[in-house]
Order: C-alpha cells, then sequence, then structure tokens
C-alpha cells in the first residue's frame, strides 16, 4: 500500500511537499515515482527516482522547480514542489516499481506495479 500526503492549495510561486510511504511492503523498489493527471488530460510523469543508482529523472515542465527524493529507512519518497505554476494543479499519483527498465522508460506508467490512491494539489493566482 502506498499512501501519499502532503497535497492542498496553494497560491502560485508557493511550494509544496508531497510525501509517499509504503506500508507494510517488504518488497524492494528498484525505482519510485510520481504522476499525475490534470481534469480532461492523460495522466504524465512528473519524476523518478532510482534508489539503487543514484539517478532521478524529471519531465521538462517541472524541471529546476521539483525535486524528488527517497528516504530508504522510511521507506518514502518525496517531491519538493517549489514555484508553482497554475498548470501544476493536478492529482498527484505515488507510483513504485519492482524492477527498473532503464531511463528510457522512467515515466511509462505500464512498468510501475503499485499504486497510491492520489493527493491533489490546486494552484490558484
Amino acid at each position: 500500500q502506498l499512501v501519499e500526503s502532503g497535497g492542498g492549495s496553494v497560491q502560485a510561486g508557493g511550494s509544496v511537499r508531497l510525501s509517499c510511504a509504503a506500508h507494510r511492503f517488504t518488497a524492494i523498489f528498484n525505482c519510485m515515482a510520481w504522476f499525475r493527471q490534470a481534469p480532461g488530460k492523460e495522466r504524465e510523469g512528473v519524476a523518478t527516482v532510482v534508489p539503487g543508482l543514484g539517478g532521478t529523472y524529471y519531465a521538462d515542465s517541472v524541471k529546476g522547480r521539483f525535486t524528488i527524493s527517497e528516504d530508504d529507512a522510511k521507506n518514502t519518497v518525496y517531491l519538493q514542489m517549489n514555484s508553482l505554476k497554475l498548470e501544476d494543479t493536478a492529482m498527484y499519483y505515488c507510483a513504485a516499481g519492482l524492477k527498473w527498465y532503464g531511463s528510457r522508460w522512467w515515466s511509462e506508467s505500464r512498468y510501475f506495479d503499485y499504486w497510491g490512491q492520489g493527493t491533489q494539489v490546486t494552484v490558484s493566482s
């Protein structure tokens, strides 16, 4: 079970930190990610972290503003979102994968095995 927290309403230019805790899991995730889906749009990959390789990947639209990180001891992944824009408004989902398929697939949702229920982030002007 992946449980997200930290969503809410924020003004443009503000910051929010999302957390995703993996509860009651004994499996080792090779990659963890954040996806988002805005109304009327397809789900898109926002950021992925590959702990074993120390790699991180970001959508162009969030580079320089968002940071993904993970805490192995807590089995938790975070998404620090700064300089938020109206277009960042979406439901944000945490995802975890048992296998890492390579950088080409960092944002491919079908390669992630577990999903959270989502947390809403609303950015207003």
